[in-house]
């Protein structure tokens, strides 16, 4: 083991931060099984508070051909401990073999005589492998669950009503509710990253006020960010956009609410000839749910018979992505349900004007009009004038446009959301964000 690489001896403190599914890497492959926007909040959320001060060790699941350890930065690397073989594991299932990781991880942590400050976990899988971490070694624990299982099986039962048996095959709901409902009771400090996870966390799982604290999630602002109107010309041309570009990009997944999208469409494509319906959707290899969910969305499409107005992107590079927010009129974040949405906030902070669905918690954080618009993607009409209302009206474009940017540099940066982290740990006082919407009264004017 190359010792500059395991860095063992560093005099900084240290962080174990534990991921334990999906392809967790230094560059991973997002859009893989189970591997996107949560890879990407341990990695930058870890590189931040690299430059806080600490040593970050990215703990997760060794399984094909992975090294043993992969370094991220100067401070930060991953390591891998093998459990339940060499296959791919669906997050759903994947407790069921973390004994067998806890034990190997460690075996590596006494070998190498590593000692952790704290240990901050990610979804209910980790979490049930960080606590037991942090018994045997006597760690605190903080745990963020990213999203939480009453409510996304509340949710589901309540769109796709009778498929209750199917869903639960699926998602494993009973036994993750109740992993869940330990791991709340045992661990420190449970992390809510919206309003809403917080009344949930302390109404529906009955956590203690004391021990939640709620922290948003951050994106990177050296990546995302607006350019001016010459630039962006440039990148529409590049990319081959023309016409007015709604844009929606993520996982293909049900819960994102593609379908929602394009029955809203239909409504924005009666009254703007030049509305193009652009998915940028799916990862760069489909599993066959993932394929199955694809084929309905174009039988969809046909259906509604806007083949001409719809356009399927399919999976976006990382390293473009940001060109992609800025090129198009409009982002449409229409999921069914979602714990926060850092699309919707990747595309404010790159210059989109965005519409955000309201069975989430971002919306809580922004003001109607001035930041973004929000409606119910359940409902066809509310979605589809929402929508058409920004590509009909270029004040109203060029406001959320603005202040939309604004509002994401001020709230969410990978910075912020560091510092509180290391406040929660160290039990002070940090500037907290508030994701409230108060400034109805606030005086508005053309200047703004």
């Amino acid at each position: 083991m190359d010792k500059d690489v395991l860095n063992a001896g560093s005099s900084l403190p240290r962080i174990a931060m534990v991921s334990t599914h999906g392809y967790v890497a230094a560059t991973p492959p997002l859009g893989a099984a189970d591997t996107g926007g949560q890879v990407v909040y341990v990695l930058e959320l870890s590189k931040k508070l690299a430059q806080l001060g600490y040593e970050v060790d990215i703990w997760t699941r060794r399984f094909e051909d992975q090294p043993e350890m992969d370094p991220v930065s100067d401070q930060v690397r991953v390591i891998r401990a093998r459990c339940g073989g060499r296959n791919f594991i669906p997050k759903e299932y994947l407790h069921e073999k973390l004994p067998e990781w806890g034990e190997n991880a460690l075996r590596f942590i006494k070998k190498h005589q590593l000692k952790y400050d704290f240990i901050d976990s990610h979804y209910w899988d980790a979490g049930i492998a960080g606590q037991h971490l942090s018994d045997v070694l006597d760690v605190p624990h903080l745990h963020t669950p990213h999203s939480l299982g009453i409510w996304k099986k509340k949710q589901m039962e309540a769109d796709f009503p009778g498929d209750e048996k199917k869903f639960e095959q699926q998602y494993n709901f009973t036994k993750r509710i109740l992993h869940e409902r330990l791991l709340y009771a045992d661990g420190d400090t449970v992390v809510a990253t919206t309003p809403q996870q917080l009344d949930l966390l302390q109404q529906d799982y009955e956590v203690p006020e004391e021990k939640c604290r709620m922290i948003p999630p951050g994106y990177d602002d050296n990546r995302f960010f607006p350019v001016s109107e010459s630039s962006r010309k440039a990148i529409r041309q590049r990319l081959g956009f023309s016409g007015k570009v709604v844009l929606a990009i993520g996982r293909l997944a049900r819960n994102k609410g593609y379908d929602l999208l394009i029955n809203a469409f239909q409504v924005v494509a009666q009254r703007e000839p030049e509305a193009v319906l652009w998915l940028a959707v799916g990862g760069t290899d489909l599993s066959d749910h993932e394929q199955k969910i694809l084929v309905e969305l174009k039988e969809l499409v046909a259906q509604s018979k806007l083949e001409s107005r719809v356009r399927f992107e399919g999976f976006v590079p990382d390293e473009v992505l940001a060109d992609y927010y800025r090129a198009a009129d409009l982002f449409v974040l229409s999921s069914r349900y979602e714990p926060f949405g850092m699309t919707a906030i990747e595309a404010m902070a790159s210059g989109a004007p965005t519409v955000v669905t309201v069975h989430g918690g971002l919306y809580r954080a922004l003001t109607f009009g001035r930041h973004a618009l929000y409606a119910d993607p359940l409902d066809k009409d509310d979605l589809g004038i929402t929508m058409f209302k920004v590509l009909r009206h270029p004040r109203l474009s060029a406001r959320l446009a603005r202040m939309g940017a604004h509002k994401a540099r001020s709230l969410f940066t990978w910075t912020g959301v560091a510092q509180q982290l290391v406040a929660v740990v160290e039990q002070r006082e940090s500037a907290s964000l508030t994701l409230t919407d108060n400034e109805w009264d606030e005086p508005w004017n053309d200047a703004d």
